[in-house]
């Protein structure tokens, strides 16, 4: 349904939440005026009716086009409806689960919640006239006491005359019932009408009976007969072919080799094998030898047939044919069987119903209960008016606007805030469902938050549950994949998490200062493990490859046979070393000492000055980029991605993202750990000079205090 652009003439007031203009609701008037709401003021425009902490029954009554997005036009509706049936809309505004009638508008809509309303409050023999949600969620305790509720099923109790009791208890024996308003089983007229058809059609296949041909055991000797069909027709084109080809005889008979096969086994777990084998031994004669035995895991429903053909002591295949065809009628027959679905009734029995013929009673009765659909359904629409009446409000607060996110009461949180996750000493409440994981990743990044997916396991249940947490406050820390964490939903239910992905950006300025020298660490802690880890790796293969060369390197024997002599030192090649090493220890004592000789010209302040400009140099563009890049933190990518259709920037602020991070804070406490070594403060003040004596020392040995008149006496 296309939204309907009106002539604004409602006097709407905003206030600015999230860094937007947003219009505010807050009283019934409002609600009643939202068509005239010009849908590019909504903050939302759909949202899926799942995975929200609100009841789905309660959205899923607010989806008037059932196709699982709550959109614009359905609130519109819904409003529009739910104001018109009240008298004081500011009602809506509660969130109440319950509602006084006498609060119904006199209108059409009104009256019939009303007398609804009030029906319900008799069948329930309920006093006053609150109605609640209680009241409304079981329709079987409504319907208890009523003959007759509106959905065209009725049930023992809705007949008052004992032949009708006893027709609707047969009918829901034989074709399973209907279950009735009022939780009992019950039929209506299908099943009415199929009753009375399998009734007739039963007892005229019975009057239709052909005559066993043998007797009581017919059918045994049908079941045995049939299961023998394939097996005998087979032994005879077996016979026909040894007659045709005798030398084939031994080949088309059961083979030794295939008995000797099985025969170290237990036999009794061979019945397959066995079976496939002929019914009897082929000789080439078309007959069975009655007298003979035949393949054991046949001889019992041979043994069954076999009692038909007393007179005859073979079998030919002109025999077996005969058999088949004497009972071919009442096979016949037995295969025409109609209206088995009361055969369990007895014959008596489904004569009797037949004669009593309570058909068109019972039919009355479902058209009396029929004719009152309507009042059935205006109780239904009871149910459905407490449920938005309850929830209403709140989802106009996260709909046309985001108030409750944005609420500064932290009891009060979104309906797509699904719980609270504690990890590295903090609480993080601004928790998501995630739905599609595939979306997330494509948009987390442009939130401009600091995100961890986390899945989620209970021992409560085998459901697997995916989330989303925004950290806003702290450091980075040990927020890396793997990392376990407990997450609570809305419910109280605690689920065990873990880790799976971080999307890293900002989480404050100050954690921004440091990064810079965060990353220099680790880049020098991995260039220190590279450089480690390729000199061990340098010096193992020069080891081993000494090793293995160790026998072709060996120092040459002198002629007279006596070691090689080593090759005299060469003092000008140390002497080099020691010159160039000089030179460059030279250098960077120059270096450092105009770098200390400027640094020492300076006064304190501008010392302070020169430091503090170093450490903004280093860590101002990234607190510079951090700085803009928390003033753009916005959740509309991650509503998106859940299938939101987000219309309105809903941005989180320095001082809100400072709220949905809560940080443990410990008492000051002066505490002393027992593991820790202390050690007397005339001992620390006695290291510290040391210390500084030695740098002052190695200064004035390298020269580098000559600028102070303190030449090196070297």
């Amino acid at each position: 349904m296309a939204i309907i652009n009106k002539e604004r003439k409602y006097k709407w007031e905003f206030d600015n939440i999230g860094g937007a203009s947003r219009v505010r609701i807050s009283k019934g008037e409002d609600i009643r005026h939202l068509a005239e709401l010009d849908p590019k003021m909504w903050t939302v425009l759909s949202c899926p009716v799942k995975g929200l902490e609100i009841d789905d029954k309660s959205l899923a009554y607010i989806d008037n086009d059932a196709d699982g997005k709550i959109r614009v036009n359905d609130i519109i509706a819904t409003a529009e409806w739910m104001t018109g049936a009240l008298k004081n809309a500011d009602l809506l505004l509660e969130g109440k689960d319950h509602i006084d009638i006498e609060q119904f508008a006199d209108n059409e809509s009104g009256r019939k919640l009303h007398d609804s309303a009030k029906q319900i409050l008799g069948h329930l023999s309920k006093e006053g006239s609150v109605i609640s949600l209680a009241d409304t969620s079981d329709s079987a305790a409504i319907f208890a006491q009523t003959r007759f509720n509106g959905d065209g099923v009725i049930t023992e109790a809705t007949a008052e005359d004992a032949d009708d009791k006893a027709a609707i208890a047969a009918a829901v024996a034989s074709f399973g019932g209907v279950a009735d308003r009022s939780g009992v089983q019950g039929v209506n007229a299908e099943m009415i009408e199929n009753f009375y058809k399998a009734l007739a059609d039963y007892v005229a296949w019975q009057e239709s009976a052909v005559e066993a041909p043998f007797g009581d055991g017919t059918d045994a000797a049908i079941e045995a007969y049939n299961a023998l069909d394939a097996k005998v027709k087979d032994f005879f084109m077996r016979s026909r072919l040894a007659a045709f080809s005798p030398d084939s005889t031994a080949a088309l008979d059961v083979q030794t080799s295939r008995i000797e096969a099985i025969s170290s086994e237990n036999l009794t777990g061979k019945t397959d094998d066995i079976a496939a084998y002929p019914i009897a031994r082929v000789t080439g004669k078309a007959e069975i030898d009655l007298s003979e035995p035949v393949n054991p895991a046949w001889a019992a429903q041979f043994e069954t047939v076999k009692a038909l053909i007393k007179d005859k002591k073979t079998l030919t295949e002109a025999d077996w044919a005969e058999i088949g065809a004497r009972f071919a009628a009442y096979t016949a027959w037995k295969g025409a069987k109609a209206g088995a679905e009361v055969e369990a009734l007895g014959l008596d029995a489904v004569k009797d119903f037949i004669a009593r013929n309570r058909k068109e009673a019972l039919l009355s009765l479902v058209a009396q209960d029929s004719a009152l659909a309507e009042e059935a359904a205006n109780i239904d629409m009871v149910d459905k008016f407490l449920h938005i009446y309850r929830d209403f409000a709140r989802l106009l607060r996260n709909f046309v606007t985001l108030n409750d996110f944005y609420a500064k009461d932290k009891a009060v949180a979104a309906i797509f805030q699904s719980g609270r996750l504690i990890i590295d000493q903090r609480e993080c409440r601004f928790c998501m469902k995630v739905t599609d994981m595939a979306k997330h990743n494509a948009s987390a990044a442009t939130s401009g938050m600091f995100l961890i997916y986390c899945d989620c396991t209970t021992k409560t249940s085998a459901e697997k549950l995916n989330i989303v947490a925004a950290v806003t406050v702290g450091g980075i820390g040990d927020l890396i994949v793997g990392k376990n964490a407990v997450y609570y939903d809305n419910a109280g239910t605690e689920w065990d998490a873990v880790i799976t992905k971080v999307v890293d950006n900002p989480i404050s300025v100050a954690q921004a200062f440091w990064s810079p020298y965060r990353r220099m660490a680790k880049a020098i802690e991995n260039l220190i493990s590279k450089n480690a880890a390729d000199k061990d790796a340098k010096m193992m293969a020069d080891a081993n490859a000494k090793i293995n060369a160790a026998p072709a390197t060996l120092p040459a024997a002198a002629p007279d046979g006596k070691p090689a002599a080593a090759p005299p030192f060469d003092i000008a090649k140390v002497a080099g070393i020691f010159a160039a090493v000089g030179v460059a220890v030279g250098m960077i004592g120059t270096a450092l000492s105009g770098l200390l000789k400027g640094l020492f010209a300076l006064k304190w302040w501008q010392l302070l000055i020169v430091f503090a400009g170093i450490m903004l140099l280093i860590s101002g563009p990234a607190m510079v980029m951090a700085w803009l890049k928390l003033r753009r933190r916005n959740i509309a990518p991650l509503l998106n991605a859940n299938g939101w259709a987000v219309n309105a920037a809903s941005k989180i602020s320095i001082p809100f993202g400072e709220t949905l991070t809560d940080v443990a804070k410990f008492p000051k406490m002066k505490l002393k750990d027992p593991y820790k070594k202390g050690m007397a403060g005339w001992k620390k003040l006695l290291i510290s000079i040391v210390c500084l004596a030695l740098v002052f020392a190695a200064l004035w040995l390298f020269d580098l205090l000559a600028f102070i008149n303190l030449p090196s006496p070297l």
